[in-house]
């Protein structure tokens, strides 16, 4: 009659084992600063980006200043074109 598997101890406690182990790699890894790249492609839409919002501000600005003095005019038509085909 068996009591303990001695091997069945002894995988726990290699896992055991290994996980005091990743602990103290852990640690060592936690010194370690991550770097990143930015690709030159990626800084061009960012730089596109930024002068397309200096362009949408001053339009949203131009929309503000309509609606606020009341000159701002909503054509249904075209709300209407729009709308047709999410409804149908």
């Amino acid at each position: 009659m068996k009591i303990n598997e001695t091997q069945r101890i002894a995988n726990i406690r290699s896992v055991y084992g290994s996980n005091n182990d990743n602990a103290v790699n852990n640690k060592t890894a936690a010194k370690k600063k991550d770097n990143v790249s930015i690709s030159p492609e990626a800084l061009e839409l960012l730089q596109s980006q930024q002068s397309n919002d200096a362009d949408k501000a001053k339009k949203i600005e131009e929309l503000k200043s309509a609606v606020s003095s009341g000159t701002y005019h909503v054509e249904a038509g075209k709300i209407a074109d729009k709308l047709l085909p999410f409804i149908l």
